[in-house]
């Protein structure tokens, strides 16, 4: 699980981070609205940790913004502006949730895990369940409208990521990082390979959905065939 954490003090979006990845998860941060924009566009994540008064660009535009592209990843806004119209226009915008600071880290965290578990048709966190598929991240086994098969770790890795973020498009290097690590050397045809792989494991169960090549970019799963 992969969350995005962009608040402007940058000694709570350290702790923040700290205590993140002390449950298991891991973060990146981000101090200025219109650098959320680069990490949006350039990795996928599970949930958005988003604060409203941000240099540059705000919190509700960067929220508009984000789901006017389409994208649906959960956003729980951690702020500091607690009146009733605050937390109206918040969720008028499309967060998921808002929480006032200060908060309780054992809320915060209960909250993040009923919004991953909502998220993305998701059952449970090990599966997850898009479009006439259902794959257990744990037994790395796909199921599908004709078969079931079993996924060797990086195509279950590989498929895991696709599903998290179905429609939308995650780009090469962001793949890259998340499945083999920033500091790991692999060939880009590789990659190449791997998305093959997975195409064919689709096809095996007789899916509709499709991994789409999103030319100079990266790749896509389409949830319309």
């Amino acid at each position: 699980m992969r969350i995005l954490i962009i608040e402007d003090d940058r000694e709570q979006c350290t702790l923040l981070q700290f205590r993140l990845e002390k449950e298991g998860y891991s973060s990146d941060i981000c101090c200025d609205g219109d650098d959320a924009a680069y990490y949006l566009s350039s990795n996928a994540y599970d949930l958005i940790l988003l604060d409203c008064m941000l240099p540059h660009k705000d919190g509700l535009t960067i929220l508009r913004e984000l789901r006017t592209s389409g994208n649906t990843v959960p956003v729980i806004m951690l702020t500091a502006l607690g009146e009733l119209g605050d937390r109206i226009s918040g969720l008028d915008c499309g967060a998921d949730d808002y929480i006032v600071k200060p908060y309780e880290f054992g809320e915060l965290m209960a909250r993040i895990r009923c919004r991953l578990r909502r998220s993305s048709g998701i059952e449970s966190l090990d599966r997850l369940c898009v479009g006439d598929i259902s794959f257990s991240a744990e037994e790395k086994v796909l199921t599908g409208p004709a078969d079931s098969c079993t996924l060797s770790n990086k195509e279950g890795e590989l498929m895991e990521l696709f599903l998290r973020n179905p429609d939308q498009t995650i780009s090469r290097s962001t793949i890259l990082s998340r499945i083999w690590g920033a500091d790991y050397e692999i060939e880009d045809g590789n990659l190449d390979n791997y998305i093959y792989f997975v195409r064919r494991r689709l096809r095996k169960v007789s899916s509709t959905l499709a991994i789409k090549t999103v030319h100079g970019v990266g790749y896509r799963l389409s949830t319309e065939g």
